[in-house]
């Protein structure tokens, strides 16, 4: 007797009905199917959560940049600065931050305009998103 036949003729353990015991277990539970699908639910509620945070902040970002590529060496000044963050906060429609919050120092050969702010957005009951901007420029002179 081969050993192939041997094999072929052991008697081999089979639950009822004759499947094989992998081919019963291939599937996901219906509980381990909820548990996926929380944890998945859960990061897109985060997404949800935290786009308009990152819209927003790409508006600033848009003001921020805008100011440099009008005024860089143009020899403006901190007021014509000022005046052109105030116009394009009202066009942008920005929130969170007011065109006061804007800092312009002066510095070696120009202007520093500096955004700084924090941000919080509510999650689920008392837990929060807390996130911190800073955009700095220089506008030469």
């Amino acid at each position: 007797m081969c050993a192939s036949s041997h094999i072929q003729g052991s008697k081999v353990f089979r639950p009822a009905g004759g499947r094989s015991a992998l081919r019963r277990e291939g599937g996901m539970t219906t509980v381990g199917l909820i548990i996926l699908v929380a944890f998945v639910g859960l990061f897109a509620f985060a997404g949800l959560r935290l786009t308009p945070v990152y819209l927003n902040y790409m508006k600033v970002l848009g003001v921020i940049n805008g100011v440099q590529e009008e005024f860089d060496g143009a020899n403006a000044s901190r007021a014509a600065i000022r005046s052109s963050i105030s116009r394009r906060f009202d066009v942008e429609s920005v929130g969170e931050i007011t065109a006061r919050e804007i800092t312009v120092t002066s510095v070696d050969g120009g202007f520093e305009v500096r955004a700084q702010y924090p941000h919080v957005a509510p999650f689920i009951a008392n837990v929060s998103f807390y996130v911190e901007f800073d955009k700095a420029v220089l506008v030469r002179r």
